[in-house]
């Protein structure tokens, strides 16, 4: 297996902002050292005072250039985002929207009873919040850049207690294909990435999760879960030149577990 702590510099003198690091089990998190270690600048952002402390110290391990607050429901703190960004480094190359939210009342229970307001707060942080920050990120990546977002496997498959969130998912994929079309002749290319089930903070709302996880790993070809660090050494190869001639797809890392029936 390879080490994904031993990248080569294929990011480097990139600049890169990476949304939804709440603790080091993030998927966000995986992504941002991975990117750092590649060679990327890295801006990074946190939820609200009190997940501060537990980021600030990531931030620091990568001597993160910017650290700001970001509830992305809140207009204003993404202007700031994305002001800050413009006077620290006049453009950007890389997006990494790895942010998903949905009340309890929505995630629980069958899709067909969820409610309205639970399922547009579903939609607003899961899925608008990317096309809203890709719209901003787009005027910052005059020379071209990647945007990454994060999906999964219920998206295009009815998996067992992911409720309302396999909607909004599939919402999600469907929205990178279109932006990636709209995007790609000004060199920006998008991507969403489908990881395997990861024990993180976002996904202990979901009800038997260690089931599921059990059940990836036994059943998965590569028989085993995969890990943060892996995700993100993906998505350093998306947005490297090395992903150059790719856009608009669904990159799974899941060990394999998508193929199966």
């Amino acid at each position: 297996m390879t080490d994904p702590s031993r990248l080569p510099p294929v990011l480097a003198g990139k600049k890169a902002l990476v949304v939804g690091v709440a603790n080091e089990h993030s998927i966000a998190w995986g992504c941002a050292a991975a990117m750092r270690k590649a060679g990327a600048d890295i801006a990074m952002t946190y939820l609200n005072e009190r997940a501060r402390p537990h980021v600030e110290p990531l931030a620091k391990r990568l001597e993160a250039s910017l650290l700001l607050p970001l509830e992305v429901r809140d207009a204003a703190q993404v202007d700031a985002v994305f002001d800050a960004i413009g006077k620290a480094w006049g453009g950007l190359d890389i997006l990494v929207h790895s942010i998903a939210f949905a009340p309890k009342e929505a995630l629980q229970g069958r899709v067909v009873d969820c409610p309205r307001e639970g399922f547009l707060t579903a939609m607003d942080v899961s899925c608008w919040s990317f096309l809203d920050l890709a719209r901003r990120a787009e005027a910052l990546m005059a020379g071209g850049g990647t945007m990454l977002t994060m999906s999964y496997l219920g998206a295009n498959e009815v998996v067992e207690n992911y409720g309302i969130m396999g909607p909004v998912k599939a919402a999600l994929e469907s929205a990178v294909r279109y932006v990636a079309t709209e995007l790609g002749p000004k060199g920006i290319r998008v991507h969403a990435v489908s990881p395997g089930p990861l024990a993180t903070r976002a996904a202990s709302g979901i009800k038997d999760f260690d089931e599921l996880m059990a059940q990836v790993s036994s059943r998965a070809p590569a028989r085993r879960l995969v890990t943060i660090e892996e995700v993100g050494a993906a998505c350093v190869f998306l947005a490297s030149d090395y992903g150059a001639a790719m856009t608009g797809e669904t990159l799974y890392i899941d060990g394999g577990y998508h193929i199966l029936a």
